[in-house]
């Protein structure tokens, strides 16, 4: 890999700039609907923003195997799709008021017309997916989207409750990194690549969405609300134990492992406060520990695709898990 140079933000965006566009703009044609409700709840959502980082890791599969074709970008559109649609049912599921620092869409249009389009998003990626008439895709959605379902069911049953960590990476698998692996896979499957190559991005897109989804986590607990754009220690005041507080609690006091147990049970900060959480988790050194393990995530992603051959895509493949490490939100 010491062959191969890490590309950069800027050649990352120059390289997909006009493949990104172009999938914003499938997106928006894709999610237009009759009733103007849903039509109007997805260009709220799509305006809000994000890091198109699912499209991104679809045309940076497929380009690293050769794929020139259409394939790409309404694939791309289909993941943005699936993962818009997953926000707007978390929303309501977490009673959530903010998104990405604007009013979450059920808090304007509330929860019944957002479950509605929610669902309806999720057809009309299916609809679009078919369109390849790609059986191997549409395996990988549909497997996909059970294994979304079933995650966030397993954590709304586990919320106010201890979780050790392999509970927890089964968790954050299913509701984050099963997405990023798919992604990866798509591209694959769009090519008709081997079951190897498949393997190989997907394991690339398991690692890499690992490593996002424990960054997420950790940022909720420490980030500043106006960068976050959200309110912070949210997992926390829903009963949802993540990896640095899991940490905690294994090698805690027993005055520390109640005070994490009180907020998880009464979900809120009203006996034990947010600042007193912090201390604990940096007295045990579990928000280090946490993004260590983010890291060894982020190169295990980078190792997982040494033997594809040499191209800009694969630069900006090794690029994404600095990316997905270092940032602030």
């Amino acid at each position: 890999m010491s062959a191969l140079s890490i590309a950069t933000a800027k050649e990352v965006f120059d390289l997909l700039r006009d493949d990104l566009a172009a999938i914003e703009q499938e997106f928006t044609r894709q999610s237009a609907s009759d009733v103007d409700v849903i039509t109007d709840i997805a260009q709220y959502l799509m305006a809000g923003g994000g890091k198109r980082i699912r499209p991104l890791l679809l045309l940076l599969s497929s380009k690293a195997l050769g794929c020139t074709s259409h394939s790409r970008i309404r694939l791309g559109a289909v993941v943005e799709m699936l993962h818009t649609a997953t926000l707007v049912h978390d929303d309501i599921i977490d009673e959530a008021e903010t998104r990405r620092g604007r009013p979450s869409s059920n808090t304007t249009w509330g929860n019944a017309k957002c479950v509605l389009a929610g669902d309806w998003l999720y057809m009309q990626s299916f609809s679009t997916a078919l369109e390849e008439r790609n059986f191997r895709v549409l395996e990988l959605l549909i497997s996909l989207t059970q294994q979304m379902v079933e995650g966030e069911l397993l954590q709304m049953q586990k919320l106010g409750h201890l979780i050790n960590e392999e509970e927890y990476f089964d968790l954050i698998f299913r509701k984050t990194a099963c997405l990023f692996s798919v992604s990866m896979q798509l591209g694959a499957a769009i090519t008709h690549a081997d079951e190897e190559t498949e393997a190989l991005l997907g394991e690339y897109g398991r690692n890499l969405g690992l490593a996002f989804q424990i960054v997420d986590d950790m940022l909720d607990l420490t980030a500043n609300e106006d960068i976050l754009g959200k309110p912070v220690a949210s997992d926390l005041r829903e009963g949802k134990a993540t990896l640095a507080v899991i940490h905690a609690l294994e090698r805690g006091t027993g005055a520390d492992r109640e005070a994490i147990r009180t907020v998880l049970a009464e979900r809120s900060f009203t006996s034990v406060s947010h600042p007193e959480i912090l201390e604990i988790l940096e007295r045990h050194g579990s928000i280090a520990y946490a993004m260590d393990t983010a890291c060894a995530y982020a190169e295990a992603a980078r190792l997982s695709i040494a033997e594809l051959p040499h191209s800009e895509a694969k630069r900006a493949l090794l690029w994404v898990p600095g990316f997905v490490t270092s940032r602030d939100r």
